[in-house]
């Protein structure tokens, strides 16, 4: 499961959601002098908790145009232009004058960039959050406006080449990175909406496709899709070995300082780190190609939805924990099946948009893949639908055969929005997006970092809206800054 861009694990400092108290507490009984015990109601759960559990989530459509939002912001951006025209890495002998002029132009535009995707983007999932629809109708119409402004004098459709393919294939895979990024940190703020936190049981939130849309990210771009996989066990035994490492570190980390981990998200000891490692595992063992991969993972999600439907959901689901490590970490074992089928149909989607051999390259770098993606993405929505209303609601937490299809509809709407990026006239890629796309590991590490500094220094439940604010802004900028300056030296996090 390796590809050459960096991928987005979950990190140690920051679980997105606490401790369920309900693990904690039982009934009290008291004996009286007569003999007899009474049931006495155990005291309210501590505000915490109360702030992350049981949330029901939002409605798909909801979710649907607040993906759709940023990803017009990140065309609106392209269609001011003002971009940096890099000459590559700061190297030892390059002047320095000319270093420092291209380092002030560089900082220039992520200053653009930041203004016009973050900022704004922050505003959305926060004091805007009511105004869902209004926005993201109002970001498609300023668009417009601005796309057929600059149509003058400019031929008004670009002719698709597979540069600008990759390029559409990397902003979608950083806006994937963006929405986690200032969701991680956001939620723990009173401004920030619930229904946008992650749900408990059933339903759809913002913050649920986050370990969906990593795992489909890089499927539709890993080796296996580019057909050039030939990893034995040996090799993936070695290349997940880091995450093995980081998924105890974190393990370790949060039970040392006693931080409240969400145990129905994954379970007791287990965490996103396992499930990847896991994933390239049985992935490097099964090792088939790419046309078989849409079948196989067909089957084991059908089977895997097969068995959660006659009564491993309502398992899985359970607050009811035995002492074993299975039972301990069910959540996080069991569905590992339906990210493995997940990555193994995005492997195949990615195959044939993008990779496979016997389709025409000058046909494929034309409307040919536009065509195909806003089709693929109708299929997997009515698909959500029907597996939504008739087979099981959709559950992130045991990833169920609707949540996969929920996640691939989702993701392939927000490429297939920003593949209309050619028909903005001398559109490019933002330095910003090419800073997280060349880090996205690094990116991702260093968010949950500067998230668990902004937990360990401030009890985020009573901060102001006006200081959560200037805290989130400030996050968004030292995260763009960083990323962006660690680009420009040339510095790149990857083992994955």
């Amino acid at each position: 499961m390796s590809t050459d861009n960096e991928e987005e694990p979950k990190v140690f400092f920051h679980d997105l959601q606490r401790q369920d108290w309900h693990h904690h507490h039982q009934r009290y009984t008291t004996t009286t002098t007569t003999g007899t015990t009474t049931n006495h109601t155990p005291p309210p759960p501590p505000p915490t908790t109360r702030f992350v559990s049981n949330l029901t989530g939002s409605s798909k459509l909801e979710i649907s145009l607040l993906l759709t939002a940023l990803s017009v912001l990140i065309l609106i951006r392209r269609s001011i232009g003002f971009n940096y025209v890099s000459t590559g890495p700061i190297k030892k002998n390059d002047n320095a004058a000319v270093c420092n002029k291209n380092l002030r132009a560089y900082i220039a535009e992520l200053v653009v960039d930041s203004t016009c995707i973050l900022v704004p983007y922050i505003l959305f999932l926060t004091v805007l959050a009511e105004w869902t629809y209004t926005t993201a109708i109002s970001m498609i119409l300023l668009l417009l406006f601005m796309m057929a402004v600059k149509r003058n004098g400019s031929s008004f459709l670009q002719e698709c080449n597979m540069d600008s393919i990759r390029a559409n294939i990397s902003s979608y895979r950083v806006s994937m990175m963006l929405v986690t990024c200032f969701c991680i940190l956001a939620v723990d703020f009173k401004i920030f909406p619930r229904r946008y936190a992650k749900t408990e049981t059933y339903g759809t939130s913002l913050m649920d496709l986050g370990v969906g849309s990593f795992v489909l990210a890089n499927s539709l771009v890993s080796r296996q899709a580019r057909g050039i996989s030939n990893m034995t066990l040996r090799n993936a035994l070695c290349s997940t070995s880091p995450l093995i490492f980081l998924g105890f570190a974190r393990l370790i980390s949060t039970t040392s300082v006693d931080y409240q981990v969400h145990v129905g998200e994954y379970g007791v000891h287990w965490n996103f780190f396992f499930t990847l490692a896991a994933v390239s595992i049985l992935t490097s063992i099964v090792n088939v190609s790419p046309n078989q991969c849409g079948i196989l993972g067909s089957f084991i999600l059908i089977g895997y939805q097969a068995f959660l439907s006659r009564g491993l959901n309502e398992y899985l689901l359970s607050e009811k924990r035995g002492t074993d490590v299975m039972s301990q970490n069910k959540e996080g074992i069991f569905s590992i099946f339906g990210y493995w089928g997940m990555y193994l149909v995005g492997v195949r989607i990615g195959s044939y948009l993008f990779f496979e051999n016997n389709v025409d390259t000058a046909s494929r770098t034309n409307k040919w893949t536009r065509t195909r993606v806003w089709s693929l993405c109708l299929f997997f929505w009515l698909t959500t639908l029907f597996l939504d209303l008739h087979i099981e609601r959709v559950s992130r937490r045991t990833c169920n055969l609707a949540y996969v299809s929920l996640v691939l509809a989702i993701n392939l709407q927000v490429l297939a929005i920003l593949m209309l990026s050619n028909y903005i006239p001398g559109g490019k890629i933002s330095a910003m997006e090419e800073a997280f796309n060349r880090n996205l590991l690094g990116s991702f590490l260093l968010a949950n970092i500067l998230t668990g500094l902004v937990n360990l220094s401030v009890d985020t439940l009573l901060v102001p809206p006006i200081y959560a604010f200037a805290i989130l802004f400030a996050y968004g900028f030292i995260l763009s800054f960083a990323v962006g300056s660690a680009d420009f030296l040339g510095i790149k996090l990857k083992f994955w």
